[in-house]
């Protein structure tokens, strides 16, 4: 009878200790600040404005709104650029980093998101491998371009892409910090 009280009195303090172990309220989770405003400038180059050599530089505002876990949408606009897209992001150390989602995500790396770049699903997250490497290791190739993240420490958004006007393609680097 000694036994089966102690064997469940060694239950439930296992049990016990593993739910205390696994609380996370989200204070620990960067990616739950990401979302707001960020007021900071946009660079353009090659727009009909702006002449090929000489970049614009403008005031510009990027409303990130998280979508669901692991999705946002970037609403990135001044006074001459409009545009919406979602990206996926991932949990870096002090940084959360950003990559394509669906078509744009194929049409840029060559496969569906979740195949892998070798055609095939890869094995968990190893130990002591963050978010964003297991999405490297799993969806890309050596050298596969991104563009851009977000700082944690200092609240800042960047992030890269093109667009175009007509026939001409331009590039947009926006970069601006989180507002209170």
């Amino acid at each position: 009878m000694r036994k089966k009280k102690n064997i469940w009195i060694l239950a439930f303090t296992i049990i016990w200790v593993l739910a205390a172990c696994d609380k996370n309220d989200g204070t620990n989770n960067p990616s739950q600040d990401i979302e707001g405003t960020y007021v900071g400038n946009l660079t353009a180059s090659m727009l009909k404005s702006a002449l090929a050599s000489t970049p614009r530089v403008t005031d510009a505002t990027a409303e990130v709104t998280k979508i669901d876990d692991g999705e946002i949408e970037v609403h990135c606009y001044d006074d001459e650029v409009d545009t919406t897209f979602m990206l996926n992001y991932y949990d870096n150390d002090d940084s959360i980093m950003v990559c394509l989602t669906g078509s744009a995500f194929e049409n840029m790396y060559g496969h569906m998101l979740g195949v892998g770049y070798m055609g095939g699903m890869m094995d968990g997250m190893e130990i002591g491998e963050s978010e964003w490497m297991y999405h490297l290791r799993t969806e890309h190739q050596p050298g596969d371009e991104h563009f851009g993240g977000f700082d944690m420490q200092n609240h800042t958004f960047e992030y890269r892409f093109q667009m175009m006007n007509d026939s001409t393609l331009f590039e947009l680097n926006f970069q601006g910090t989180k507002q209170n």
